[in-house]
């Protein structure tokens, strides 16, 4: 299982609750998450719908996603309890783990800092 994440993978799902979710094929001009991960690898997500919204690390098999752990989210950071409708589902970098240079060129590891 090797973390592992891509630029341009997007899906759509009509899945609803707080289960796993199914992938329902690349919205046009994107890849799909089986064309960049392999069964059993984990990822970062975002789930968006009309008002709900998920980012979290979740595990690939197939044509699924299990929402393993929830960053930030649309309901008090817990899963959301999708509602029906139509979603995009695509990988992502959160910003609570992200690294990065500041202003004055810090280099920002969460809440610790080293300078370059």
């Amino acid at each position: 299982m090797a973390l592992k994440i891509s630029d341009r993978v997007k899906e759509t799902t009509v899945t609803t609750g707080t289960g796993t979710i199914t992938l329902g094929g690349a919205v046009s001009g994107f890849r799909t998450f089986a064309s960049v991960l392999s069964n059993n690898d984990t990822t970062y997500y975002a789930i968006v719908g009309s008002n709900e919204f998920e980012v979290g690390i979740g595990t690939f098999s197939g044509s699924t996603l299990t929402r393993d752990t929830v960053f930030s989210s649309s309901n008090s950071n817990a899963k959301v309890d999708f509602a029906a409708g139509t979603k995009n589902i695509f990988i992502t970098q959160p910003a609570s783990k992200a690294v990065y240079k500041d202003e004055n060129d810090t280099i920002d590891i969460n809440t610790d800092s080293v300078t370059e």
